[in-house]
C-alpha cells in the first residue's frame, strides 16, 4: 500500500496523525508514540475532530499520566529530574518517603515514596511521582492540576485530607535538593 514504516515497524504518521498514504491514517500503539490505551483515546478522538468535524487537532502529549500496577504501585506525571534540568536549568526537588498511617496501625512495614519536580525559575510544578498504595488514583488527580500549571505555592496553599497518603504532596515544604544549571553550560538530557 505504500504506508512508511519506522526503524521499529511503527506506522510513521504527522502531527495530525496522517500516514504518507493520504487516505490512511494511523493512532494508538502501531504509531508507538506513547503505548497507553488512554493516549490511544485521545488520539482517536483528536482524528476524529480532524476528519468528521473538520477541527485539524493534534494529540496533546503534554503531561500525561502513566501508572505501573505493580506491589507496591508506581505512578508518575510530567518530567524526570533529568528531564527538568535539561529543559529548565533551575529544578528544586521536594521527595518523602514515610510510612502511611494505615501500614503503622496494621503493621506493614510498606513505605511511600512521593517526589515534586519543580522549575525553580517559575516555581511551576513540573513532574510529580510516586510509588505506593493507591498511587494512580492520586497521580490521576495531580496530572490535572500539574496539566494547568500548578505551581509549589498553590500546592502548599491546599489543605490536606487526613490521615491521607495524598495528603503528603501538599505538605512537602522543605527542597531536598536543588538543581542550579548555568545558562552557559551544556545541559544534557537522560536517555
Amino acid at each position: 500500500v505504500g504506508v512508511q514504516l519506522g526503524k521499529k515497524g511503527e506506522v510513521v504518521v504527522d502531527e495530525y496523525s496522517q500516514t504518507s498514504v493520504p487516505s490512511i491514517w494511523a493512532v494508538g500503539d502501531v504509531t508507538d508514540r506513547i503505548n497507553l490505551t488512554p493516549v490511544a483515546l485521545m488520539e482517536g478522538m483528536a482524528l476524529a475532530k480532524t476528519i468528521a468535524l473538520g477541527q485539524r487537532t493534534k494529540p496533546d502529549y503534554d503531561f500525561v499520566p502513566s501508572a505501573v500496577f505493580s506491589n507496591p504501585s508506581i505512578a508518575t506525571v510530567g518530567l524526570t529530574e533529568e528531564q527538568a534540568v535539561a529543559k529548565f536549568g533551575n529544578v528544586d526537588v521536594h521527595t518523602s518517603s514515610f510510612r502511611p498511617m494505615r501500614n503503622t496501625i496494621s503493621g506493614s512495614p510498606m513505605r511511600t515514596f512521593m517526589k515534586l519536580v519543580v522549575a525553580a525559575d517559575s516555581n511551576v510544578v513540573v513532574g510529580c511521582h510516586m510509588v505506593g498504595d493507591e498511587s494512580a488514583e492520586i497521580m490521576q488527580g495531580f496530572a490535572v492540576a500539574i496539566k494547568m500549571g500548578v505551581t509549589k505555592a498553590q500546592l502548599d496553599s491546599v489543605v490536606g485530607i487526613h490521615p491521607s497518603a495524598a495528603e503528603e504532596f501538599v505538605t512537602m515544604r522543605s527542597v531536598t535538593r536543588s538543581i542550579r544549571q548555568s545558562k552557559e553550560q551544556p545541559v544534557t538530557a537522560a536517555a
